[in-house]
């Protein structure tokens, strides 16, 4: 066939059977094969549609994996679509965590129990509106390094990460008695550039890795499929509500003869925060889901359940690296699932499609679990930050927080500053967030978001200290941008045009509040606050951090995310799997805090405005 090599993949049995075969009757087993066809897919030789979707382990409680998977199959998928998020599973160089959360094969073997088929999307890069891309931010220590590309050091990291990625999933391709049906090269490739040397040596890297043993594609946005395929494999297309007939038009101009399958089908919409919440138009989705179903189309939805994007992890769009607008912890994505796991009006709309089509009686809608409220009480304990510094790492210039080794979390940058030193302070290149203080007291705020760069520092009598609070409120996720994403101070600081050296910094990744010295004094600044929510019987919840300003939040060790009092979201998600009855301990670190620091609960989430393209329901 014209373009493609055909990919078989061949496995035995199932991975139950597998488990008490000889090695011996193992080869003798029936083989099971998974195949492109002409337009369509084969599965163990009969015509095989593929109806995913999307939703990723990093972005759910594990104890919630099932009865996620359980929905989506009640829903009609037969295929569940991930990304393999390389920040999460190697957060040092070297340093691998596949565990707990991270656990990529134990979410995939609990797909295969659920009788549900996986398409893993290893990346590199994700996007995802994740922390660049999924990129580990180590990468960019070296500036020299350059994300997506054939440069050296990079490609020599991609194909250790590659080579440890294949060690975990491998025994669950479907040649080996998983449920991995099929693998995407790369990720929308095509809306970065056009380097083909590249895409050929990733496919290269794969094969190395075990991971190109079966169907492997491209998945690009329909104005992009040239640039981000590859001749002999198979290519799918992108793109959102509103898109279906003009993007599967143009597939099928780019390949008359070629496979039939959406990779990507944007069944809702992320939110930023200071922008609008996003709500999309159910009824049109599943019109047209209907339309590529009916037209013999593969597909799958993006997102299925969103989800949270947990602690640091959100990203940020960026096209120039000045256009910045950081992407909010809750990744509800207006999907057939909500943040919490409960069917949306959505849901039953698509299921009845997929039933439709498929001629399968459609399931009864889950019935959605009830979030419940709980009391929290005042601010019990406080500290400030700058009595709970670590040691600083001293230099001549400011350092990123690459350079000091720090992935995630703040960065406080000290100078001391001479008499007289007042006039005009420059930032060049503050990624993202930092406020500004003299001798402790805030004197002013650079947002990224807003182009900011400079504050006017009052004039002084006597020597002075200039502290500048830098967080990295994501980095950028989308674009060339992400080449150049190293976060704290990246660029000059001057004061009235001059450089100031003698920097101490010190690093607060926040990865350990034990450190923190509370005290039951009053705090007013950027703090630390300790609550106390007082839980019955544990349920899904959502804090209303409406009486909070900007910071960061822990249930217990569970970093939740972040909150901003500029919106759209005002709650963060809190999972009953992460409670224990009586006295749960709420730490948030606030930068601009005070006495009136108040934490509630709620049983819904509390958006801002919205930006609703549903017609009436």
């Amino acid at each position: 066939m014209k373009l493609f090599v055909r990919s078989m993949l061949y496995a035995t049995l199932t991975m139950s059977a597998l488990a008490i075969l000889p090695s011996d009757a193992r080869s003798a087993a029936p083989a099971h094969r998974f195949e492109v066809s002409g337009a369509g897919f084969l599965k163990d030789g009969a015509p095989h549609q593929v109806i995913s979707a999307e939703m990723h382990y990093v972005r759910i409680p594990r104890a919630y994996w099932r009865d996620r998977l359980q929905k989506a199959k009640t829903m009609g998928l037969n295929t569940i679509t991930t990304y393999a998020f390389w920040n999460v599973h190697e957060p040092r160089p070297g340093v691998y965590d596949f565990t707990g959360q991270n656990d990529l094969a134990a979410f995939i073997r609990a797909a295969q129990a659920e009788g549900l088929d996986v398409i893993l999307r290893p990346g590199p890069y994700v996007c995802s509106e994740w922390e660049l891309g999924g990129y580990p931010s180590w990468l960019l220590k070296d500036r020299n390094v350059l994300l997506r590309s054939t440069e050296p050091q990079y490609a020599a990291a991609v194909e250790r990460w590659m080579a440890r990625l294949g060690r975990e999933v491998k025994p669950l391709l479907l040649k080996n008695g998983g449920p991995i049906v099929a693998i995407q090269l790369e990720n929308e490739y095509g809306a970065f550039g056009d380097d083909k040397a590249y895409l050929e040596g990733l496919e290269a890297t794969y094969r190395r890795a075990g991971l190109a043993d079966g169907v492997l594609f491209t998945s690009n946005q329909a104005s992009d499929l040239a640039k981000g395929s590859l001749p002999h494999l198979p290519s799918m297309v992108n793109f959102g509500s509103g898109g279906a007939e003009k993007s599967v038009a143009q597939l099928e101009t780019f390949r008359p003869d070629g496979l039939r399958m959406v990779g990507e089908y944007w069944a809702g919409w992320f939110d930023k925060w200071g922008e609008e919440h996003h709500e999309t138009d159910g009824r049109k989705e599943a019109e047209e889901l209907r339309f590529m179903l009916q037209r013999g189309y593969s597909v799958s939805l993006y997102m299925f359940h969103g989800g949270t994007s947990f602690g640091w992890m959100n990203g940020a769009d960026s096209h120039t690296g000045k256009d910045y607008h950081p992407d909010t912890t809750s990744y509800d994505y207006d999907a057939p699932l909500d943040e919490a796991g409960a069917p949306r009006y959505k849901y039953g709309l698509l299921a009845s499609v997929i039933a439709e089509v498929t001629g399968k009686p459609a399931a009864p809608t889950p019935a959605a679990s009830i979030a419940k409220t709980f009391p929290i009480s005042p601010v019990k304990r406080s500290a400030s930050l700058w009595r709970n510094l670590p040691e600083p790492v001293r230099a001549d210039r400011p350092l990123t927080f690459e350079e000091l080794d720090q992935n995630y979390g703040y960065v406080l940058y000290r100078v001391p500053l001479r008499p007289g030193q007042g006039g005009v302070l420059t930032l060049k290149g503050v990624h993202s967030y930092a406020q500004i203080y003299v001798d402790q007291k805030l004197v002013g705020v650079i947002d990224r978001r807003l182009d900011q760069e400079t504050v006017t520092l009052p004039g002084r009598s006597r020597a002075a200290t200039l502290d500048i609070l830098v967080e990295n409120t994501g980095r950028v996720n989308y674009s060339r941008a992400i080449r150049t994403e190293q976060a704290g101070l990246t660029g000059e600081v001057t004061l009235e045009g001059q450089p100031l050296n003698d920097w101490r910094m010190y690093r607060l990744p926040m990865d350990d509040l034990s450190k923190v010295r509370m005290s039951a004094e009053p705090c007013v600044g950027p703090c630390f606050y300790e609550v106390e929510m007082k839980v019955d019987q544990p349920a899904d919840t959502y804090l209303d951090t409406r009486g909070l300003h900007k910071g960061q939040l822990w249930l217990g060790e569970h970093n939740l995310g972040r909150f901003w009092s500029i919106g759209p979201v005002h709650t963060l998600y809190t999972p009953a799997p992460w409670m224990r009855p009586g006295a749960n301990r709420i730490v948030f670190f606030d930068l601009t805090g005070d006495a009136k620091e108040r934490l509630t609960t709620v049983n819904a989430p509390v958006f801002g405005k919205v930006t609703n393209t549903r017609e009436a329901q």
